[in-house]
C-alpha cells in the first residue's frame, strides 16, 4: 500500500510545475514552454520553430478575433504572394536601407539553375502591396482603400532569439490602408491604436503604453511610427502591435495616385499596422501565468472548459453525464474536453491547471446524485458548487468574470513600474529594480540620437518614445546632455 503511494505522489510531482517567475523568469519560461507543449526548439534551423497544438489554438482565436475586427471596420482579406522582386524591394530608398541586413533571398532553383532576378522572402509587405494598389486604384471614389492579410514573414534576426519573443519567421496580420488625404490617414492610425486596445487589453488582458517612436526608432520608410510595449516580469519591454503613418513616402515611388474631385492627379497617403501574434502569445502567457504554469484569458484559452469525471470506471453514469455536459456546452460553441484518462484525479488536476484552462468540472457519485457539479477557477484557484441546470449560465457568467479579473491584476501591477529619474544614474538604478523610467529628454527628432545612443551604451535600454495617450511637460534638463528639454520619455530594457 505504502508503495503505491509513493508512487502516485511521484506521478503528481512529475505533472506539478512549480517555478517562482518573479525570482527565476527566464527559467519560468524555458520550462513552461516545454512542460506546456507550446514550442518544440529541436527543428534544426536556428530561430525557427515547431508550434505546438496548445500555443497554436490559441494563436488562431487572437487572429480570428483581430479579423473580425478589422473586417467590421472595411478592411477586405488578401493573400499575397510569399516572394517580392528585388526591384520591388528597393524603390524606397529608406526601406530598403531599413530592411536589406534582414532579408531572405531565393536565388536558384531546385535544379542549381540561377534566377534572372533576385526574390526576397518577404520581411514585411508594403513593396508587395503598393505595387497592386497602383494597379486598383484610380478615383478618389476608390478610397479609403483598406486591405490586411493573414501570413508569416521571414527576417534574419542576427540577435540572440528566443522563441516567440524574437524569431525568424513571424506570424501576423498586416494592414495596408490607403487615403485622400494625410488627416485621413492618421485617423486610420488612431483606428488601429483602438483596435490593439480593444483585443490586446479588453480581450486579452495585457497592459500597455503607446508610444510615438523617435525618429531614429521608426519604421524604415514611415514618417512616424507608434508602437504599443508591454512590460515583462524581468523588467523588458516587449513591442506589440505597431502602427505607421507613411504618408507619401510609398505612394511616389510606387506610383499609387488617384484622380481627385478636380481632375487632377494625386498621391495617395498610405498606412500599415501588424500585430504579431507570437509576440502577442508570449506576452499573454508571461503577464497572466503564474508559479503554477499558465493562465489564460476565457475568449482565447485553447480549452475553456474540461470535465473529469470521477470514478467512472465503477459508475458509468458519470462519464454518460459528462459526455452530456460536454455536447451541451459545444452546442454553444465552448471549447471542451473530457479527461478521460487512467491518470488519478490529483494528477489530472495539476496538470490542466498548468495548462491554464480557466474552468474545470469535477462530476462523480456525490454529485450525479446531489444533481450538482464542482467548478474549479484557475484565476481564482477555488472550487464552488454549481447545480447542473444552471452550468451554462454559470459558464458564461464566469468566463467574463475570470477574464476581467486576470485584466484588472495585470493592470494593478502595471501601475507601479514606472518611476521618474532626473540622471544617468537615477535612471541606472531604477532599471536595476525592474522599472520602466520616465525622464526628461532635449527631444526625439534626429538631432538627438547621439543622447539616445549613449542611454543605449551606457544602460542597454532604449528610448522607447513619447506616449500618446499624454501630453506631458518636461520636469527637468535632459537627464544625459543637460540642455533645456522639449520631451517626456520613456526608457526601458527591449527584447
Amino acid at each position: 500500500m505504502a508503495e503505491k503511494q509513493e508512487k502516485n505522489q511521484a506521478l503528481e510531482e512529475k505533472t506539478t510545475f512549480n517555478i517562482d517567475k518573479e525570482k527565476d523568469f527566464s527559467n519560468w519560461f524555458s520550462e513552461i514552454l516545454k512542460t506546456a507543449e507550446l514550442a518544440d526548439l529541436r527543428y534544426n534551423i536556428k530561430g525557427f520553430l515547431v508550434y505546438q497544438p496548445w500555443s497554436v489554438l490559441c494563436m488562431e482565436e487572437m487572429a480570428r478575433l483581430f479579423e473580425k475586427a478589422l473586417q467590421r471596420k472595411g478592411h477586405k482579406p488578401y493573400w499575397f504572394p510569399v516572394m517580392i522582386p528585388e526591384k520591388n524591394f528597393h524603390l524606397e530608398k529608406e526601406h530598403v536601407e531599413g530592411f536589406a541586413p534582414e532579408v531572405f533571398w531565393v536565388t536558384e532553383t531546385g535544379d542549381g539553375s540561377k534566377l534572372e532576378e533576385k526574390f526576397a522572402l518577404r520581411p514585411t509587405s508594403e513593396t508587395a502591396f503598393y505595387q497592386m494598389f497602383s494597379l486598383w486604384i484610380r478615383s478618389y471614389k476608390d478610397l479609403p482603400f483598406k486591405t490586411y492579410q493573414r501570413a508569416n514573414v521571414f527576417r534574419y534576426e542576427t540577435r540572440a532569439t528566443r522563441p516567440f519573443l524574437r524569431i525568424r519567421e513571424i506570424h501576423w496580420i498586416e494592414g495596408h490602408c490607403a487615403f485622400k488625404s494625410l488627416e485621413d490617414s492618421m485617423k486610420q492610425v488612431h483606428e488601429d491604436m483602438e483596435t490593439t486596445q480593444e483585443l490586446l487589453h479588453d480581450a486579452f488582458g495585457i497592459p500597455h503604453i503607446f508610444f510615438q517612436r523617435p525618429q531614429w526608432d521608426k519604421f524604415a520608410g514611415a514618417v512616424n511610427t507608434y508602437a504599443a510595449d508591454a512590460l515583462m516580469p524581468d523588467g523588458r519591454m516587449l513591442q506589440l502591435p505597431s502602427t505607421h503613418c507613411l504618408g507619401q513616402n510609398f505612394s511616389k515611388p510606387f506610383n499609387v495616385k488617384f484622380v481627385d474631385e478636380n481632375s487632377q492627379e494625386q498621391f495617395a497617403y498610405l498606412t500599415c499596422y501588424g500585430p504579431a501574434f507570437d509576440r502577442i502569445f508570449a506576452a499573454c502567457i508571461i503577464t497572466h501565468g503564474d508559479n503554477k504554469g499558465l493562465r489564460f484569458p476565457f475568449e482565447i484559452s485553447p480549452l475553456q472548459v474540461v470535465i473529469v469525471p470521477i470514478n467512472f470506471e465503477k459508475e458509468s453514469k458519470v462519464l454518460k453525464k459528462a459526455l452530456e455536459l460536454k455536447e451541451r456546452l459545444l452546442e454553444l460553441n465552448y471549447r471542451v474536453e473530457i479527461d478521460g484518462s487512467e491518470k488519478r484525479p490529483g494528477e489530472k488536476f495539476y496538470f490542466w491547471e498548468m495548462k491554464g484552462v480557466p474552468l474545470r468540472i469535477e462530476i462523480g457519485p456525490k454529485e450525479l446524485k446531489a444533481k450538482e457539479l464542482l467548478v474549479f477557477r484557475r484565476d481564482l484557484e477555488k472550487k464552488e458548487k454549481v447545480k447542473e441546470k444552471s452550468l451554462l449560465e454559470f459558464v458564461e457568467k464566469k468566463g467574463k468574470e475570470i477574464t476581467k479579473n486576470l485584466r484588472e491584476t495585470a493592470d494593478k501591477k502595471f501601475k507601479d513600474i514606472i518611476l521618474d529619474a532626473k540622471t544617468v544614474e537615477e535612471a541606472k538604478k531604477l532599471l536595476g529594480e525592474k522599472k520602466i523610467v520616465r525622464a526628461s529628454f532635449c527631444s526625439t527628432g534626429l538631432e538627438s540620437a547621439k543622447c539616445a545612443e549613449a542611454i543605449e551604451k551606457d544602460l542597454g535600454a532604449k528610448v522607447r518614445g513619447t506616449r500618446v495617450d499624454l501630453k506631458e511637460k518636461p520636469f527637468s534638463n535632459c537627464l544625459v546632455c543637460g540642455k533645456a528639454a522639449k520631451e517626456v520619455v520613456y526608457i526601458a530594457f527591449e527584447y
